[in-house]
């Protein structure tokens, strides 16, 4: 294994993490809220930015089984990743030029950011094969995933200084703020450079390469076979199932938290103070809940991780101040890593071993899809109601959901539906 191609692969999660808690997380759902859309009632402008969500969503849905086919079939990986980079920093550079009043220029530059970054990932990921052995790719899965914490983490304690302290530098907050914006795309595309220097990919041999339109058309075949083949596991179906409702809550926490808390009057450094604590506080939590599963069960650990995300959903709704957000941002850091690597893993002992890969870019698929209706729930309910409390508490409907699907959930009968499945296919 080269540990240089390794650690290169494993920086490019240190330089997207830039985007997922500077732009996702953490300044720019304030910066949306008190700036870009100062225009609008705040309850419409949280639940415009809810509907930017859903709709950057909705076309990473649609183009990640076009991208997971070209990823699968094409020699060309690399050239696709540094494609959706460029989209995704220039979109990220932009942001500089966002003033008041300006939320539908945001809102646009917030979509195709999120295309790129969610675009490039695809690629990233299915880099791992190459820079990996079988043996090993959970190790640099995990070292990857613990150089985005402190990526993000480090890029948003910058953030927060210049943002803290922007009189002394002689600029305004604004100024701080568009500054940081600009930075996060510099840093994503720097940090991206030793993954395009240092990692090759794998030649593929093929007897006939396909052309464009039939590589799309067979990535949307395999996701239609996928649906066709889950009916004959229904333990790993109950499963999904109750996967799409607690990821849906997860991610919606995660995107509309920091806007919501803009909205009530949390000062700008309270808020992103709070969302670097989540950071450093993830990783070793993340550690801790591992050890929890090996010892209690990684179902009854995952209940335990989402028993406290409803905590957290009803703390949200009660939420006054900025000591709240802090007790709510160092809660999410506690279990969002744990709960989500924790769902992976009892993925892995339910699907059938033949059809591995298969299951898993379905198990993404679905989540970035199931992951649309949070957000929109909360800016549909807010702006029905005229209280976006309401549509924070309507997160709680998802975690309740999936905990009660997860009980339902028999995972040794789960895993001798995978091995029967690997049966009959030796077996024909």
């Amino acid at each position: 294994m080269d540990k240089k191609a390794v650690r290169s692969w494993a920086m490019y999660d240190w330089a997207n993490s830039a985007f997922a808690t500077i732009i996702i997380a953490a300044v720019m759902p304030i910066f949306y809220s008190k700036v870009a859309a100062n225009t609008l009632a705040p309850a419409t402008a949280t639940a415009y930015w809810g509907y930017t969500q859903s709709i950057s969503l909705i076309l990473v849905v649609i183009l990640s089984p076009l991208l997971g086919a070209i990823a699968d079939a094409s020699n060309s990986k690399k050239k696709f990743l540094r494609f959706f980079v460029i989209m995704g920093v220039l979109a990220t550079t932009l942001m500089f030029t966002i003033g008041e009043g300006d939320w539908l220029w945001a809102s646009l530059l917030l979509i195709v950011g999120t295309l790129g970054f969610s675009g490039a990932n695809v690629f990233y990921d299915a880099f791992l094969s190459d820079v990996a052995p079988e043996k090993d790719r959970d190790m640099v899965s995990a070292k990857g995933f613990s150089y985005g914490y402190v990526g993000g983490g480090s890029i948003l304690a910058l953030s927060l200084a210049l943002i803290t302290f922007h009189d002394k530098v002689g600029i305004s907050s604004l100024s701080a703020t568009q500054i940081s914006f600009f930075a996060t795309g510099i840093w994503w595309l720097l940090f991206s450079i030793p993954i395009f220097r240092n990692v090759h990919e794998k030649k593929i041999i093929q007897g006939v390469k396909q052309p464009p339109m039939a590589t799309a058309l067979s990535g949307f075949r395999s996701v239609w076979q996928t649906i066709r083949a889950i009916k004959q596991y229904p333990e790993l179906l109950k499963f999904l199932i109750a996967f799409w409702f607690f990821s849906d809550g997860i991610n919606t926490i995660v995107k509309m938290s920091v806007i919501f808390g803009a909205e009530i009057g949390i000062g700008q450094q309270d808020l992103i103070t709070a969302l670097l604590i989540t950071q450093f506080v993830g990783f070793p939590c993340t550690l801790f809940f591992g050890k929890i599963a090996s010892k209690f069960g990684s179902k009854l650990t995952l209940v335990i991780t989402l028993c406290v995300y409803l905590f957290i959903t009803i703390l949200g709704y009660r939420m006054e101040n900025a000591l709240d957000f802090y007790i709510l941002a160092t809660l999410v850091g506690t279990v969002q890593g744990g709960s989500q690597a924790l769902a992976r893993s009892i993925f892995t002992r339910i699907v059938p071993a033949h059809r591995n890969a298969e299951f898993f870019g379905f198990y993404g698929l679905s989540g970035k899809f199931a992951a649309i209706f949070g957000p929109a729930a909360v800016a549909i309910i807010g702006q029905l109601t005229g209280s976006n409390r309401t549509g924070i508490a309507s997160v709680a409907f998802f975690f309740i959901v999936g905990i009660i699907m997860l009980f339902f959930v028999n995972l040794d009968k789960g895993k001798e539906e995978a091995e029967a499945a690997v049966a009959r296919e030796l077996n024909q």
